[in-house]
């Protein structure tokens, strides 16, 4: 009994001893945590006002730099944080400025080089119309004639540009249809052929796409052929030699190769060649028919590609896919 006893008395003691050790090291506990929390909050608030300031700063000067865009300062460019969730935020604004300024680039090289190539038509129509005004000469059918070409050249200035502009916006409408690439081609080539032997220049005209059908938009795809024949044509003198091929390609599609043995493009001028405007010094075209052409072959979901050496010639290969645009 008195063993039993014994025992007792130490559990409960032991249960009371650990129960106030409980108590004593919870309140213990809670009172560090009182004195602590003061500490620990104006810690976080710091940490929070510095992660907001970090971040405010790019913002604010972002909100001064889109009203510098807005205003037509294409210049602005937003320096980058070191890091944070604002860095991608101020390189995309940055690659934004970029595109504006080369964007507003073009416009003001586009103007400038719209305004050269009208006025030499208009300089020569109104020549014409003050010399029969003058009464150097009489308006006759001759002299007509010569006025109606150089309004034919503004016409088709014009509507080149209209083209290449909605090429350009993605807005130009194409008509797909099963096509004969080799009757396509093959009649573009006729249709040229009497003024290149008028020219001296001999045309040979090699069908290998063996009359595969591929879904294009005939009109815009003559165009393209045509665009590059007229360019070829213009690059050479008599003796010259002019070669189209239709080439069928593995993959269902077709190859057109318009190759010349004209004058050549200088090397350090083929990364420029489909650039608006871009001729010759000696060429009389409107320096639009490679640029319509690329937009077009890409708007069939094609490629062209230019190789040339000076004295040898030039070829350009247009390679369009099978299932059209």
């Amino acid at each position: 009994m008195g063993f039993v006893f014994l025992v007792f008395v130490t559990v409960f003691v032991a249960v009371v001893g650990f129960v106030i050790w409980l108590l004593f090291e919870v309140a213990t506990t809670a009172f560090v945590w009182i004195l602590a929390s003061p500490l620990i909050l104006a810690l976080l608030a710091l940490l929070i006002m510095r992660s907001v300031f970090r971040t405010w700063r790019p913002v604010r000067s972002l909100v001064g730099l889109a009203g510098s865009l807005a205003d037509g300062d294409y210049t602005a460019r937003a320096s980058e944080p070191g890091g944070g969730a604002m860095k991608p935020v101020v390189r995309s604004f940055n690659r934004l400025a970029e595109r504006l300024e080369d964007a507003e680039e073009q416009r003001r090289r586009l103007l400038a080089d719209l305004g050269h190539e009208i006025r030499t038509p208009l300089t020569v129509v109104r020549g014409e119309i003050e010399a029969m005004i003058d009464g150097v000469h009489e308006p006759d059918p001759e002299h007509l004639e010569a006025l109606l070409d150089e309004v034919r050249v503004m016409e088709r200035l014009l509507e080149d540009l209209r083209t290449l502009s909605l090429a350009e916006a993605g807005a130009l409408s194409l008509h797909p249809e099963p096509t004969d690439i080799d009757d396509l081609v093959g009649d573009v080539v006729d249709s040229h052929r009497p003024g290149a032997e008028r020219a001296g220049v001999i045309v040979r005209f090699l069908p290998e796409g063996a009359g595969r059908e591929i879904m294009v938009d005939p009109v815009r795809i003559r165009e393209v052929v045509a665009n590059l024949i007229v360019n070829s044509l213009r690059a050479m003198t008599a003796g010259g030699a002019l070669t189209v091929r239709v080439e069928a390609t593995g993959e269902s599609g077709v190859r057109i190769v318009v190759s010349d043995t004209g004058e050549g493009i200088p090397a350090d001028e083929l990364a420029s060649v489909f650039d608006r405007f871009h001729k010759s010094a000696t060429s009389t075209g409107s320096g639009l028919g490679l640029t319509i052409s690329r937009d077009l072959v890409a708007g069939h979901g094609g490629t062209i590609d230019v190789d040339s050496e000076v004295g040898a010639g030039t070829t350009v290969t247009v390679s369009l896919p099978a299932g059209g645009p």
